[in-house]
């Protein structure tokens, strides 16, 4: 059950990314688009995927707002990897990939692939239970 909703989330969490991505280029389509694009489009999916995951897959309850504030930075902090793989992917398919909207389906691919990534360090290193912290027992 777990797999399917983070699927799903991930899902969600992509089509949130390419819709703004969608959107950024009907607004701009100047010099440095893709680009910027692609940041707004995976701050739109970062922020859904956070609050998905810290609710509805990790259980995790912030103590309060600082703590809140600590795991997202974190949970993005993991996330610079996984991020790389998806802009590298997307970047790739934009110029290398001869048929439209090639970058959308570079995008999809590389959030995917990135999302299984980051469960598993999000999982490891953002939202650890106190009898799971790397060193203790």
């Amino acid at each position: 059950m777990l797999a399917l909703k983070y699927t799903f989330f991930a899902i969600l969490s992509t089509l949130l990314n390419l819709l703004f991505q969608y959107l950024s280029f009907r607004l701009y389509d100047g010099f440095g688009a893709l680009y910027v694009a692609m940041f707004f489009g995976t701050l739109a999916g970062l922020l859904l995927k956070y609050i998905l995951d810290k609710r509805w897959i990790f259980y995790h309850t912030p103590k309060d707002r600082k703590d809140d504030a600590k795991k997202f930075i974190l949970y993005s902090l993991m996330g610079v990897l996984t991020t790389l793989i998806f802009w590298g992917t997307e970047t790739a398919f934009y110029y290398f990939a001869d048929f439209p909207a090639a970058q959308y389906v570079g995008g999809a691919l590389g959030l995917s692939v990135g999302y299984i990534v980051k469960y598993f360090l999000d999982r490891r290193f953002v939202f650890v239970h106190k009898d799971e912290r790397i060193g203790t027992a």
